[in-house]
This record gives C-alpha cells, structure tokens and sequence, in this order.
C-alpha cells in the first residue's frame, strides 16, 4: 500500500526522486501517466497492466470510452528508476501538471501521484474544508 506525502525537488533535467519508502516497492520500471486535478499518476508496471486491462474491456463503441482511453494510453510513458531512485518526467507531462522547482508526491494506495508542491497545497487545503462532508456522503453510498 503507497500511502504518505513527500516533498521533493524536480531538478534542472526534469528527474525527481522516488521517497525512500516507495522505491521497492515500485521496482525498476514504472509507468507515468495523465492524471486527474491538474497531477500525474506513477504506477507499477503490474499495476497499470490491471488498469490497461479494465480499460481495454470498455466498449470502443462508446465516444466517451474511446476519448478516455486515447486520453490515458496516448498521455502514458514507461519511465526506468535509476540506480539512486530518480525518475526522468517527460516534457510534456510536467508541462500538463505544471512542474516546476518543488514537487509533492504522495501514496494514494495503489498508485504515486506528484503534483506542483503549490497546486497541492491549494487542493489539500480545499478538501481538508469539506472533509465531514466528504465523509458523510460517502458513508451515505457505502463506501465508508
């Protein structure tokens, strides 16, 4: 389980570090993708072939299944982790999320998400709000 919030420094060549705590279980290869809310999403290479998966299963028949898998597979880069845990962030994907300087990466279970460190503070600020609200419409739905 990826759980955690680090902040670390996306430096001059577009590389960031993986938080210590996430490298193992990550693995060597990793794949970065467009994420939702202005981030992007890294996943395990096991991980986005179950999620491949359950997008493939989606009718193309259907313009809005069509649209999001072209969104997600196009968007998508398989990235190496070097030997000292850094990852290479294709251009146009920290251009899409608005990387620059410091960055966030947190854990959200199954799944890395990094965000501009001010974006996230904005956002994390924002939910912490309505959190109660949040939680009462989801224990309303059964999912707490």
């Amino acid at each position: 389980m990826l759980i955690g919030e680090y902040i670390h420094q996306l430096d001059e060549k577009n590389r960031i570090s993986l938080p210590m705590k996430f490298r193992k279980e990550m693995g060597k290869k990793i794949v970065v993708a467009p994420g939702f809310d202005q981030c992007l999403f890294i996943f395990t290479v096991s991980e986005w072939k179950n999620i491949s998966a359950k997008l493939s299963e989606s009718s193309w028949l259907q313009s809005d299944n069509r649209s999001f898998n072209r969104f997600m597979f196009a968007g998508a880069s398989e990235v190496d982790v070097d030997s000292i845990g850094r990852i290479l962030i294709p251009d146009f994907l920290k251009d899409r999320a608005g990387l620059v300087g410091k960055t966030a990466i947190i854990g959200v279970n199954n799944r890395l998400e990094v965000w501009n460190d001010k974006v996230w503070s904005e956002y994390k600020a924002m939910v912490e709000k309505k959190a109660d609200s949040l939680a009462e419409k989801l224990g309303n739905v059964g999912v707490l």
